[in-house]
């Protein structure tokens, strides 16, 4: 009878931790919630440093280029490493380069592997806009990702030419956000801008953080 209990309340704590969405079985909410937080406070952090920026800081260059294979100089600047962030946490939230396309004026140029860059460079509104309705689509894809979802294997031949599951490609989206978020705050601590971002330790919570 013991045995049956523990295998009831056993079945019981399994049950309570899925739910059924029409995507398929959620994976538990514990991980989403913890995924969603800490990826929501990423993206602030980015979100910080972008509205931080001065118009006399946005075209700086956070470094030079000393490689054998020089870039264009706009390559390094402030606006140009936000706007590359936001295109590809944009396409890795998408999970595949098929049907990937981002809103207007934004284009597909970021993906030539010449380094071509946009024809002007984009304004702290249309990079806002851009932050906040990818923010939307992080929350979403997260608050929604089914363990289906989350054991797809995504490949991109960037990506060391292996393929991983989508969960992973999520965490080496928020790595790649996080790294040059560093570098946009960095920058503007180095140049004693106020506002440059504190830590953010979680999703602001105003902005549907669970």
């Amino acid at each position: 009878m013991e045995f049956q209990m523990d295998m009831d309340t056993s079945r019981q704590t399994r049950e309570t931790s899925i739910s059924m969405t029409p995507g398929g079985v959620q994976i538990d909410p514990l991980w989403r919630t913890a995924l969603w937080q800490q990826f929501g406070a990423t993206i602030d952090m980015l979100e910080n440093a972008l509205l931080a920026c001065p118009s006399t800081h946005w075209n700086g260059r956070l470094w030079s280029d000393h490689s054998d294979l020089p870039q264009p100089p706009e390559s390094s600047a402030f606006w140009y490493i936000t706007y590359h962030i936001l295109f590809w946490l944009d396409l890795y939230l998408s999970g595949s380069l098929e049907g990937f396309a981002p809103p207007t004026p934004f284009t597909l140029a970021e993906l030539d592997p010449a380094g071509v860059l946009p024809e002007r460079p984009y304004s702290r509104e249309e990079l806002h806009a851009y932050l906040v309705h990818l923010r939307k689509k992080c929350q979403t894809t997260i608050a929604e990702l089914s363990d289906e979802k989350a054991h797809q294997q995504v490949a991109f031949p960037w990506i060391g030419g292996k393929s991983m599951s989508f969960l992973e490609l999520l965490l080496y989206n928020m790595r790649h956000v996080q790294e040059h978020a560093a570098q946009l705050n960095l920058f503007l601590g180095q140049n004693a801008i106020d506002g440059a971002s504190d830590w953010v330790p979680r999703a602001k919570a105003d902005e549907g953080g669970e």
